[in-house]
């Protein structure tokens, strides 16, 4: 068959199947579609043949089934041996050398952690690691209702709040803290590091801006981060920078056209510098730029204040003008859990919005009992906060105030924490990497223990390896922790002064450490 031939049959296939075509109903539109659409576009309609014909050759492709097996057989011997030798990516980090250090050395003590304790070593020395700052866990009067309180509900709830886990002791504690605070309501937690980075995601949401003090807490910054707010960051206490953050806030807000919540997220008593926060100044560039707060007073309730309400009654703020404060009923309280005060309506959507509230087992009976009773206590005995600071003022003129050629305080003269760091010009001096200021400053802590006084560092998540917030390039600077308490006499505190004085001292002047020539104090 020669070409003329194939192509007159062609002809003839394409006239029938055009007549067999016609005959189908419908078939005259698409003919005058497929006319008008290659004269307009042919482009268009040769893409479209190509989907059609993608799309028949789809329908009639085989299906297969998901249930065969695929894969190479092993025999047990090969699988055995892939199991030898695949080891599994560690959870964590290895440890440090200085971290192993420390663990070996760690001191565990036997007892109440009181102002003088006992150690497993059978040593009795000098506390100053607790945050045991009014030596209340040695106060019969809240012993006694502890162990009453105890007798008579059990150890614990065993049951989330609002459910069957909330008892009478719960709504008397949040009744009392509101009121010892000024608020219109309170809630409780279960746990003082949930409390604050619940709250924060409770009410901050995808959208919403969060302005927040570069030197914010590890448990603020994961409240931020579990929030998914846009987080601006101004500088530590700038208020210069702060406003400017909130003006191109306000500006930028403007400019789309659209408004979400502001927030301003900030600590009264800095837990990483131990400084104290501008709380009129705040309040101040709240109301003129339209911003609520979250003020977290872990580390200044029960601290700072005539009667230790807190940063509101240091600075006379009425606590009103603060939307959330939040703060924690351990440490000095010797209680445990935390708390959100504020007005009815910033409590209740906690009830049911918080996670750490509604997911958690409730508080402890004791625990809200012993928080109840420490706040009356301090309430009715000022003097025993006046005693405190007057044991922090004893201590800083052994440590600060030109006493230490090493080491300065960073802390406030009212914080009973009293964070000591390297000096700059010895940083500088020697060059000391972080690793190095904490290496020195743990060998510190070890001399001051050899000699009887037990301080620690300041620990915690490192902000700058464990926060995936773009924040800059803030990092926590080392820190030795000193925990002043009421319940040691002056002697005393003089006495451990002078100790951990002479320990840095002894530490920096030691061999291999001296790279510097300083006069030893």
């Amino acid at each position: 068959m020669d070409l003329q031939d194939l192509q007159t049959k062609l002809n003839l296939f394409l006239d029938h199947a055009a007549t067999a075509f016609q005959k189908v109903p419908g078939s005259a539109v698409i003919i005058r579609y497929v006319r008008s659409s290659y004269q307009n576009d042919p482009v268009r309609s040769a893409i479209e043949l190509v989907l059609v014909i993608f799309f028949i050759r789809y329908l009639l492709s085989p299906s297969y089934s998901t249930s065969k097996v695929n894969y190479v057989k092993l025999t047990e011997d090969e699988i055995d041996e892939l199991v030898d030798e695949w080891t599994p990516e560690p959870l964590v980090a290895p440890l440090t050398p200085l971290e192993e250090n420390s663990l070996e050395k760690l001191p565990i003590l036997v007892g109440p952690a009181g102002p003088k304790s006992k150690l497993s070593t059978g040593k009795t020395v000098t506390n100053l690691a607790s945050y045991n700052f009014y030596n209340l866990n040695a106060n019969e009067q809240i012993k006694s209702k502890a162990i009453a309180t105890l007798r008579t509900y059990g150890v614990g709830p065993c049951g989330p709040p609002q459910f069957y886990g909330t008892q009478d002791v719960h709504m008397k504690a949040e009744a009392d803290i509101a009121s010892y605070l000024g608020t219109e309501k309170c809630i409780v937690y279960a746990q003082a590091f949930s409390a604050i980075s619940s709250v924060i995601p409770a009410f901050c949401k995808r959208g919403d801006v969060i302005v927040a003090d570069r030197a914010v807490n590890y448990s603020i910054r994961r409240g931020l981060e579990i929030s998914r707010s846009n987080i601006k960051w101004y500088n530590h206490n700038d208020f210069e920078d702060l406003e400017q953050v909130m003006k191109g806030v306000v500006a930028e807000q403007k400019k789309r056209g659209k408004l979400t919540r502001r927030f301003i997220v900030t600590e009264g008593l800095f837990e990483t510098i131990g400084d104290i926060n501008n709380l009129p100044k705040l309040v101040e560039l709240k109301e003129k730029y339209k911003f609520r707060i979250i003020l977290d007073e872990t580390w200044s309730f029960g601290v700072l204040g005539r009667t230790g309400r807190g940063l509101t009654e240091h600075q006379n703020v009425d606590p009103t003008q603060i939307d959330m404060i939040v703060g924690s009923l351990a440490g000095p309280l010797c209680a445990g859990g935390g708390f959100c005060a504020g007005d009815g309506d910033v409590v209740e959507h906690q009830r049911i919005a918080a996670a750490a509230y509604t997911f958690s087992a409730a508080l402890p009976a004791m625990l809200a009992m012993t928080a109840s009773e420490s706040l009356n206590v301090l309430q009715s005995n000022p003097e025993i906060l006046q005693g405190c600071r007057e044991n922090i003022r004893l201590l800083r003129t052994q440590l600060a105030d030109g006493r230490s050629e090493w080491v300065t305080c960073t802390s406030a003269v009212e914080n009973p924490v009293q964070l000591l760091v390297l000096r700059d010009e010895v940083v500088n001096a020697r060059r000391l990497p972080v690793e190095e200021q904490e290496r020195l400053l743990q060998e510190c802590a070890d001399e001051a223990l050899a000699n009887g006084v037990l301080v620690t560092r300041l620990k915690g998540m490192s902000i700058s390896k464990h926060n995936s917030l773009k924040d800059g390039n803030w990092v926590v600077q080392p820190a030795l922790k000193v925990c002043v308490t009421s319940g040691l006499s002056k002697k005393d505190i003089e006495k451990a002064g002078v100790v951990i004085r002479h320990a840095i001292t002894k530490v920096m002047t030691k061999k291999g450490n001296n790279k510097l020539n300083l006069p030893a104090a």
